[in-house]
């Protein structure tokens, strides 16, 4: 389980060939590898990944085919710059909200909205995710918990304080970029409960 509280920017040092079923990622941080064990979690961009093994400040992690799929670590190379998040320990203050390093979708910045102190990003939305999104509710973008501004049913909003243009790799990408989105796991409970009953 995870924060949304990104800790440090890392960098991938190799990612083995994602065409196939599998792929080997070994990232660089300093933070994350501080204590990272055989068998720790670490989130990257938002997808919970499991340490194999850790030297000289780089880690490594299997990633299966299904998370290639279900996410954009398979677009990452040599030098990306990506969200690291270690896992929270019980008892730590949950400074974002609950994100359990579960892709649901992928999603592209379809905007960005500059000003003086901070920046409002616009994000498409999966058809199946749109009706887990609401105002002012909880959605983790590559790894960052946020909260949304506006949303449609094609289209979210987020804003960016200057912390996190800088601190993350949000601040960074371009339009047309992908990102990881994982929506809050307490909707998908709620629905769960209900049925699948739509509640107006």
């Amino acid at each position: 389980m995870f924060t949304g509280i990104v800790e440090e920017l890392g960098e991938v040092a190799y990612l083995t060939d994602a065409g196939g079923d599998s792929a080997v990622i070994a990232v660089r941080g300093s933070v994350v590898t501080s204590d990272a064990r055989h068998g720790d979690s670490v989130a990257v961009n938002g997808v919970c990944l499991t340490v194999i093994d850790n030297v000289d400040g780089v880690f490594t992690a299997d990633v299966m085919g299904e998370t290639l799929r279900r996410s954009s670590l398979g677009v990452l190379r040599s030098g990306s710059p990506v969200n690291l998040e270690r896992a929270a320990k019980l008892g730590s203050r949950l400074g974002g909200h609950l994100v359990q390093g579960h892709v649901d979708g992928v999603a592209t910045i379809i905007a960005r909205d500059p000003s003086a102190d901070w920046e409002v990003l616009r994000f498409s939305l999966p058809p199946d995710l749109a009706k887990y999104v609401v105002e002012k509710g909880s959605i983790t973008v590559d790894g960052v918990s946020l909260t949304v501004m506006a949303v449609d049913d094609e289209s979210f909003t987020v804003g960016l304080i200057p912390t996190t243009r800088k601190l993350t790799v949000l601040g960074a990408k371009a339009v047309g970029d992908p990102v990881n989105l994982e929506v809050d796991i307490i909707a998908k409970y709620v629905e769960k409960m209900l049925g699948g009953r739509h509640v107006e």
